[in-house]
């Protein structure tokens, strides 16, 4: 793994995941996740306490694998009910982030995040807050995200939430 002097090219790739989930630009999106990747929304199982096994009966999202996301992009694209359509509007905005990890071959980074909900149909906004745990890995010059981990801080929610809502 090559030196890191600034976190600059990896906080870009937050930042360029957050931009096309806000554009949903899925293809975009799915491109910056490795094959092995996974994203992860534990559940809260105390007030202060995460459940810290990635169960996919417990999680309140779980996808193993950039496969597992582009099924969940497929199932938006070709099989929502209209009664979820149109998906809401999304602005994430990441903030505070810090180099929190580093072995061989994989950097973690922790960072704040919010992300504003237009509800169209309801004519209602929202708003989700938290915080993530990305792990990227070097390939090929660039970064890609090797798991995502997504603590959301107002779990207790008034409506369904998938991955382009954190």
């Amino acid at each position: 793994m090559s030196p890191i002097t600034t976190l600059e090219p990896l906080i870009d790739v937050l930042h360029r995941e957050a931009h096309c989930l806000d554009t949903q630009r899925w293809d975009d999106w799915l491109a910056l996740y490795g094959e092995a990747a996974q994203f992860w929304m534990p559940r809260w199982i105390d007030d202060h306490q995460i459940d810290p096994n990635p169960d996919p009966d417990r999680a309140l999202i779980l996808l193993q694998g950039r496969a597992a996301l582009a099924e969940r992009v497929a199932h938006i694209r070709e099989h929502l009910p209209a009664s979820w359509l149109p998906l809401p509007r999304t602005s994430h905005s990441i903030s505070t982030t810090v180099l929190s990890g580093r072995d061989d071959d994989e950097v973690e980074l922790q960072s704040s995040f919010t992300c504003h909900l237009w509800h169209l149909k309801r004519d209602e906004s929202q708003v989700l807050f938290g915080r993530y745990i990305h792990r990227l890995r070097e390939r090929s010059g660039g970064w890609l995200i090797a798991s995502k981990e997504v603590r959301l801080m107002n779990a207790r929610l008034p409506t369904m939430i998938d991955f382009y809502c954190v």
